[in-house]
């Protein structure tokens, strides 16, 4: 039997048609045409004995499409499979004959929609409404008229063929009652209702005497729906693309419009060659099961792209500049190297951009074209522009219709200048000055409109700055939305502004950075919309929750020291309070510590934080110094604002140290500080900060400095100063460059020596390439880091965009750290303190994964000395919940 089905097959013709379509001239894809094919029905109807052929059937049509018996799910015995065209034809005309394959099965060739013909008439029928399932509804009975329709009265008006739907609802649709004259314009718009319902394949309305006759064939409804073949595009994402679903009425149209849109999802995902196919399987009650079956394809990248008419800028230059890229090996987590065409204008727009930023105030798209290879292989991508003239800037002005601002003063947040080359972006970013320059004055709406003058002759753009007259704004209400877990109070006690204040931007600003840095939110987004009156403002305030507790893992390697991690358990927002609690559990081959720490950012309700840390830690520096320390302390803070930039803070320490030698032939320099020790130290620090943000820094600077001193009590005497800070600074978007140092100074008072514990180490993560403690005074005789009394370190650093989707947060940097360590109080012919400058480079990536951050840094020594300890490899991640 399969055999003779094979051959069956083999005969029947399948055809596809596909046309070679043609883009506009201003831009678009050329693409061959897919075509839908056709849907194949498996319907469960008792399996006939002999070819059943109606009168005057025609025989089969070529072209014709035929399936294989094969079922997609649980149907009857002998269930009967046939195929039947996307083509409109009608179930009231003659169809071709059948025929029947020794199991008894039924194939069907496809009828063409041109040979159906209303019964009797002899005509082509009219085509169906869209609505319906391609059948050709018929007019009146045979051999009458419209003539023969009117005059005359229904008496009677009968409904047959409804299965499902009620004898009303198919009345309700009719433009004849009972009682009313027959009229077949009235008798055409009834058959016309009932089409646009899409509950019919087949409507009939006929006059039979002086009965009005309704016959109609239902649509089936959709039992379920299935998707086969997908692994790409979920389930789910395909059932959001379409209409269809269970218990819907099927109709081909609808069905059709499915194939359509679903490979047209395929498309945007850059799988030209995706292919989907309907199949239905007819069940009882006349229901059936939809089956798209999907064969997804590859990936069509973009092979080439091409610009034609730029000289002033190159092709290399140009492809920099949109998104689209063309298909390469390192893209393999990127989708911007396939054709998308909401992106081909997206690119449109930044070459626009680019050639205005730059002067080119003509400059103009003529089409951008993605042409599709024959073979489907990839994309062709063609942008036809033309460049234009270089423009300047000409004469600046300022016209406000406010009398109470100084144009003087406007005048300097412009920035540009006449004799510069024009710049639009300059333009704009000059309306955003003074927009801040006008809201710091109380005008919350003002409008600022730059007006542009080009002179074609000079090739000069002047600029005239508009600012339209608006009232001064006072604030009416602050509203907070968004926040599901953190309390309003603790959003509101980070505004500079309250309810009837004198609008200010400045302040606003410095709102949003405030509430940004508490680092509670995903998202912070403010804006005011206009009052109940035109001099009042409501402040909306909209923030996007994220994770703030922290379940952290700290791990390195390195040759010396081998693994070591460190667990730490952090919640940032204690009950959505703010309240910041933590403990961290160091957990190592050399290291253990217990630290647990409180911290209140808002104490007594005023701008005041106060907090306890208590730990026990204790450290195995074996590998740099053959000792031991075991710590255990309390430390209390303190800390308030003296202004909106400058910070500063008390703390007081009570620790007791206790150093041990973990070798039998141990430095004397360390042997002779084993033993307890007790320090008692109060410290402060004052701190300046104008970062933009604490978590992603892309401008600004900062700097503190803090001191120490031991002695209030204790058997330590020490003073410790250091002084570190930062400068960012944004070369484009996404590069940003990190000028960072810090230095350090200890020494000893009363007769009292500077103890290990208390010296600074360098090496690790302040000095990349070295190990933890790697440089510095050392004893050559035992191998052991002493530490040193002095030290500085720096680092140069510019952080760039990876080829990875932005979504997926990686980032790649090159880096440069320098640093140095020396002096030391004790005097010994085996100390060697070289007191050099070190330096390494090398490049590093960080990636905000869904489990945390994850930070690898790979560092090469440059400048060392012969007794460091190196190190080439760093990691550290962690995860939040």
């Amino acid at each position: 039997m399969p055999v003779v089905l094979a051959l069956v097959l083999a005969a029947l013709p399948v055809g596809r048609a596909g046309a070679q379509q043609t883009a506009p001239a201003t831009g678009g894809v050329l693409l061959p045409s897919s075509g839908y094919g056709p849907v194949t029905e498996v319907t469960t109807s008792p399996q006939p004995t002999a070819a059943s052929t109606a009168p005057g059937s025609a025989p089969a049509t070529p072209g014709g499409a035929y399936t294989s018996p094969r079922p997609r799910a649980a149907g009857t015995p002998g269930a009967t499979y046939e195929t039947y065209s996307t083509q409109r034809y009608s179930p009231a005309t003659t169809r071709p004959a059948r025929i029947i394959l020794p199991s008894g099965a039924i194939l069907e060739p496809l009828p063409t929609a041109t040979e159906t013909t209303t019964p009797g008439a002899g005509a082509p029928a009219p085509s169906a409404p869209p609505e319906g399932d391609g059948a050709t509804a018929t007019g009146p009975g045979e051999g009458s008229s419209a003539e023969g329709i009117e005059g005359g009265v229904v008496e009677r008006v009968r409904v047959s063929g409804n299965q499902r739907i009620e004898r009303a609802t198919v009345e309700s649709y009719l433009l004849l009652r009972e009682g009313d004259r027959f009229d077949p314009l009235r008798m055409d718009r009834s058959l016309k209702e009932l089409f646009a319902t899409g509950l019919f394949s087949d409507v009939e309305v006929r006059r039979e005497g002086n009965e009005l006759v309704v016959e109609v064939e239902e649509n089936p409804v959709i039992n379920r729906l299935v998707f086969e073949g997908n692994s790409k595009i979920e389930d789910d994402k395909l059932q959001e693309e379409i209409d269809l679903r269970p218990r819907v009425v099927y109709t081909r149209t609808k069905v059709q419009n499915a194939v359509r849109r679903i490979s047209t999802l395929y498309q945007r995902s850059g799988r030209f060659a995706a292919r989907v196919e309907p199949k239905i399987i007819r069940l009882d009650q006349n229901r059936v099961d939809l089956v798209f079956e999907i064969d997804e394809g590859e990936v069509t990248g973009i092979k080439k792209i091409n610009f034609i008419g730029n000289t002033e800028f190159s092709d290399f230059r140009l492809k920099g500049v949109i998104a689209t890229k063309e298909t390469a090996w390192w893209r393999i987590l990127s989708s911007n190297d396939t054709y998308d065409p909401d992106r081909l204008a997206f690119d449109r727009d930044a070459l626009r951009r680019f050639y205005l930023n730059n002067g080119y105030a003509d400059f103009s798209v003529i089409s951008a074209v993605a042409e599709l290879a024959p073979d489907k292989s990839g994309f062709f991508v063609t942008f036809t522009v033309e460049e234009g003239k270089q423009y300047t800037i000409g004469r600046v002005e300022v016209n406000s219709q406010i009398e109470e601002i100084d144009r003087d003063l406007i005048q300097n947040e412009i920035l540009v200048q006449p004799g510069e080359i024009y710049d639009g972006e300059e333009v704009e970013k000059s309306v955003d000055e003074i927009t801040d320059r006008v809201g710091e004055l109380g005008y919350a709406f003002v409008d600022i409109r730059p007006r542009t003058l080009r002179d074609r002759e000079n090739r000069e753009v002047h600029v005239v700055f508009q600012i339209a007259e608006a009232p001064r704004v006072f604030i009416e209400r602050i509203n907070i939305v968004g926040n599901t877990r953190t309390l309003d109070r603790v959003i509101r006690r980070e505004f500079r502004l309250v309810e009837g204040d004198a609008f200010n931007t400045a302040k606003l600003q410095r709102t949003e950075t405030r509430i940004d840095n508490l680092g509670f939110f995903e998202e912070v987004e403010l804006r005011n919309r206009p009052g109940s009156r035109p001099d009042l403002t409501v402040i909306e305030v909209e923030v996007k929750e994220q994770p703030t507790g922290e379940f952290s893992l700290g791990a390195g390697f390195s040759s010396g020291s081998g693994a070591l991690g460190q667990i730490g358990i952090r919640e940032r927002n204690f009950l959505g309070r703010g309240q910041d609690v933590r403990a961290n559990f160091t957990i190592s081959q050399r290291n253990s510590a217990i630290d647990v720490g409180f911290t209140e950012p808002y104490f007594l309700d005023r701008d005041v934080s106060a907090g306890f840390d208590l730990f026990l830690t204790q450290q195995d520096f074996d590998d740099e110094s053959s000792f031991e320390q075991n710590s255990v302390g309390l430390t209390l803070r303190l800390a308030y604002n003296l202004s909106e930039r400058i910070r500063h803070g008390l703390n007081y320490t009570l620790r007791r140290d206790d150093i041990e030698g973990t070798e039998i032939f141990l430095s004397p320099i360390i042997r002779r500080q084993e033993g307890e020790r007790s320090t008692s130290s109060i410290s402060h620090f004052i701190s300046y900060d104008t970062r933009d943000s604490r978590q992603n820094t892309t401008r600004g600077w900062f700097a503190t400095l803090s001191n120490t001193l031991a002695g209030l009590g204790g058997g330590e005497r020490f003073i410790r100063s250091e002084i570190r800070g930062g400068y960012y600074y944004p070369f484009d978007q996404d590069w940003i460059g990190l000028i960072r140092a810090s230095a350090g100074n200890v020494f000893g008072f009363g007769g009292r020596t500077v103890r290990i514990t208390n010296r600074f180490f360098v090496g690790g993560d302040n000095l990349r390439g070295f190990e933890p403690a790697g440089i510095g005074p050392r004893d050559l005789l035992f191998d052991d880091a002493l530490g040193g009394n002095q030290s500085f370190t720096g680092t140069l650093q510019l952080e760039f965009p990876t080829p990875v989707p932005d979504e997926l947060g990686v980032k790649g940097r090159i880096f440069s750290d320098f640093g140095l360590l020396t002096e030391i109080d004790e005097i010994d012919p085996n100390i060697v303190d070289a007191g050099s400058l070190r330096a390494s480079a090398g490049i590093g990536v960080s990636w905000d994964s869904p489990f945390g951050p994850i930070s690898v840094d790979l560092g090469r020594a440059i400048l060392k000395e012969d007794h460091d300890e190196l190190e080439t490899f760093r990691v550290s991640f962690g995860t939040r919940f």
